[in-house]
């Protein structure tokens, strides 16, 4: 199981720079970039409902499910 974070993609839509937006949630770039590669383990909601604040967005809008391959 994998889950696809798509922060990016709200980033590129609203032209907000990664610097920016680490700034206005309140976390380290750095963070941002573990969030986007898909190295994140876990999120604290508190976290996420700035990252939806700051985006204007859903948490749907930023997390993505996609199964694992299934082998016959």
């Amino acid at each position: 199981m994998a889950i696809i974070v798509r922060i990016d993609v709200q980033l590129a839509r609203r032209k907000m720079s990664v610097g920016e937006f680490a700034d206005r949630v309140g976390i380290t770039p750095a963070n941002v970039a573990v969030l986007k590669n898909g190295r994140a383990k876990a999120i604290r909601f508190s976290t996420l409902e700035s990252i939806c604040e700051v985006l204007e967005c859903q948490p749907g809008d930023l997390l993505e499910w996609e199964p694992d391959d299934v082998e016959a």
